[in-house]
């Protein structure tokens, strides 16, 4: 037995799952329940082969055994290879602001909605272990110094996403759209109806969507401090930290969503636009991209 569940909706089969501590979601038009199963079954199943390989919280993985190696270079394979590379590649991109080596501020920052705001003294002990220029990356070996680790939890569910797509697209020819807790990538337009119909969260979880928009194809992701942030004295402390500080980004969007051709690359077009803080449009502007942007 697993945890998914199938209903029809119109034309459209709504199959839901849990994976990477997110809400999924497949819809697809087609007839057969039988058919619809499958497919969700293999969305499902990849999303649980991705969580598995790229989760930090595992001690089966490669991600594990990197992050405990202390000193000792780790053979990595291609796939591993290729998530790191893109890693590289945004770290160079955003100036050393995404940095997946800035797992370990998660020691001292729980954004539970608390008022519970670590010290500078924990937060400063930390950053002696952030810090990608750090890593020797030569491919396929990768070593992390004693006490570091990295971690792909800004773009492993992305990632999983499009590998749902590219999956679903090789065994049916029927519009289908991925949601893994909110970032979503629409293989094609449904015939019933047009297009999906998206709405982009408010800032207040419990208010209603500030925008809905019809999707034929493409994907959007959105970055944002709707559920995971501090307040302390009036000031809020969004869950977007600086690597090359330990805190959190000053004058951050509350939330930015971005449309792309994958997921990959509208998520990290969402989390470098939150990096940017006050600078966060201007950015994302200087990209060419179609974006939403939230401010409280």
């Amino acid at each position: 037995m697993t945890d998914l569940q199938l209903e029809k909706r119109g034309a459209v089969w709504l199959g839901q799952f849990r994976a990477m501590a997110s809400p999924c979601e497949v819809h697809i038009e087609l007839g057969s329940r039988k058919r619809a199963v499958q497919l969700v079954e293999l969305a499902r199943q990849e999303a649980l082969r991705v969580e598995q390989v790229f989760s930090r919280y595992r001690r089966d993985n490669l991600v594990h055994v990197i992050n405990t190696s202390d000193g000792t270079p780790v053979r990595v394979d291609e796939e591993m290879a290729r998530m790191i590379d893109f890693a590289d590649l945004s770290y160079e991109l955003s100036d050393g602001l995404f940095d997946i080596t800035s797992g370990v501020l998660r020691k001292a920052w729980t954004f539970d909605g608390s008022d519970r705001i670590p010290s500078v003294e924990t937060v400063g002990s930390l950053l002696a272990h952030v810090g990608w220029p750090r890593i020797s990356w030569n491919y396929p070996d990768i070593t992390l110094p004693a006490g570091m680790q990295i971690d792909f939890g800004g773009i492993a569910k992305e990632y999983a996403v499009d590998r749902v797509v590219a999956i679903l697209r090789e065994q049916c020819k029927a519009p289908f759209m991925v949601n893994f807790g909110g970032d979503l990538h629409a293989a094609e337009a449904p015939v019933s109806t047009g297009a999906w119909m998206v709405g982009i969260e408010a800032v207040d979880p419990q208010s209603s969507a500030v925008k809905t928009l019809q999707l034929q194809r493409g994907a959007l992701c959105t970055s944002g401090d709707a559920r995971r942030f501090l307040l302390k004295d009036g000031m809020r402390y969004a869950h977007v930290l600086n690597p090359l500080t330990g805190w959190p980004v000053v004058d951050a969007p509350s939330s930015i969503t971005v449309a792309g051709e994958t997921c990959t690359e509208a998520g990290i077009l969402s989390t470098l636009g939150m990096l940017q803080g006050k600078n966060a449009e201007q950015f994302l502007d200087e990209q060419g991209v179609t974006y939403w942007c939230q401010r409280s």
